[in-house]
């Protein structure tokens, strides 16, 4: 494997808001990292949507039920 693919990225982020408030936020992260975070970020967005696709359904025996 080419050492490119073992190498971490990194990113570092800093933002100020007025003259109180500095945040700064940093990230290292390798290629084998981001696949997995990928991988998570797609999983919860499917059943995300099949959570709402289920919801959407009517319910046959609703009105079988004493609930409002």
């Amino acid at each position: 494997m080419p050492r490119t693919f073992r190498e971490p990225q990194s990113a570092r982020l800093t933002l100020r808001a007025g003259r109180k408030l500095h945040l700064r936020a940093g990230v290292s992260v390798t290629p084998a990292g981001l696949l997995s975070i990928g991988a998570l970020v797609s999983s919860i967005l499917l059943s995300s949507a099949a959570i709402v696709a289920a919801a959407r359904l009517p319910a046959p025996d609703r009105e079988k039920r004493d609930v409002p």
